[in-house]
């Protein structure tokens, strides 16, 4: 067996996040789940698709949902899956995490909440499953800055974030910066 060296692939010519598709039990209650707990929108679907489905879009991305009978066996899980942030799950940046708490409060939904400090930046994270049992974090994440690690002192597997000292960047990583800033920046707004 023959092993390629990464750094000599080129990378594939990707350009954003299109959208993430979930089986679901029901597509009309994991719509109104995306719809009234997230802020997505319904979209037309392609009419060609011959199984029940739904396409919503908001924030740059797309969810699109696809109805899967089979997963009716779910229904007779008596306790909910515990809400783990360690869990596979899709995360979204906010710009208030106490008001995200106050209302998934008010709709009745069971939370999990984190704290992840660097630096003396402190990210709140607020975690919850759909209708379907797939993890949602909410978070603050953006007040972490986004560093390449060619920009820091790294070594694998023994230093840790705080140990790690950042170096000088160099043009290459400023540009990266810069670039990166601008998408997110385009994004959120």
């Amino acid at each position: 067996m023959e092993i390629e060296e990464v750094s000599s692939c080129e990378a594939l010519p990707l350009l954003s996040l299109n959208h993430v598709s979930l089986l679901c039990r029901s597509v009309w209650d994991s719509v109104r789940f995306y719809e009234n707990v997230l802020g997505f929108v319904l979209i037309k679907r392609p009419s060609s698709f011959n199984f029940n489905g739904a396409w919503l879009y908001s924030y740059g991305i797309g969810i699109h949902l696809i109805e899967n009978p089979s997963l009716e066996d779910f229904d007779k899980i008596m306790e909910p899956r515990p809400i783990n942030p360690k869990d596979n799950h899709m995360s979204f940046q906010c710009t208030d995490v106490g008001l995200v708490k106050r209302r998934l409060q008010q709709m009745g939904m069971r939370y999990v909440t984190a704290l992840v400090q660097e630096d003396g930046v402190k990210v709140d994270q607020v975690f919850f499953h759909d209708p379907d049992g797939y993890m949602i974090e909410v978070c603050n994440c953006g007040d972490i800055p986004i560093l390449p690690i060619s920009s820091c002192s790294f070594k694998p597997r023994t230093a840790t974030f705080k140990t790690a000292a950042a170096t000088k960047c160099g043009f290459m990583e400023n540009v990266l910066m810069e670039s990166l800033s601008m998408d997110i920046l385009n994004i959120s707004f």
